[in-house]
């Protein structure tokens, strides 16, 4: 059974790919949360960094459905196993997998980091996040 935090930011990822509900992420987000990943060299600080973040993620892709195999929830620390599936802005399909880890500070997420390899995004997200080095080609979870 998924931890009740892993639920929460699972359901509000779903959101914002299924609907584009940017603002149920967000708010998950400490004021002083520190959001990253393999792709990005920059580190997206506060709320508004977490906005910014997950704003791009879903720029990036016109089209993303994250799906998750293991929720591990110890301490203040969740892991989730996912894998996403969607389609490139130049419309070629996607897919890749990873893992992110989450710290929690009581309600909010304090850091957000998602390990996987960016060149599985294709050749269109791997040039596009070379040459824009600040947009994170993220998955959720």
């Amino acid at each position: 059974m998924a931890t009740e935090r892993a639920q929460r930011f699972v359901e509000a990822l779903s959101s914002l790919e299924e609907g584009g509900d940017l603002e149920a992420l967000v708010a998950l987000f400490s004021d002083d949360a520190h959001v990253s990943n393999l792709a990005s060299s920059r580190v997206f600080k506060g709320k508004e960094g977490a906005r910014q973040f997950w704003r791009e993620y879903k720029a990036t892709l016109r089209q993303v459905k994250s799906s998750f195999r293991n929720m591990i929830e110890a301490g203040d620390r969740v892991a989730l196993e996912w894998e996403s599936h969607g389609t490139a802005q130049n419309g070629a399909a996607v897919s890749y997998e990873g893992v992110s880890i989450l710290e929690w500070d009581g309600e909010h997420i304090r850091r957000f980091y998602a390990y996987f390899d960016p060149h599985a995004l294709g050749e269109e997200l791997a040039h596009g996040t070379a040459q824009r080095s600040q947009v994170p080609s993220t998955a959720p979870a």
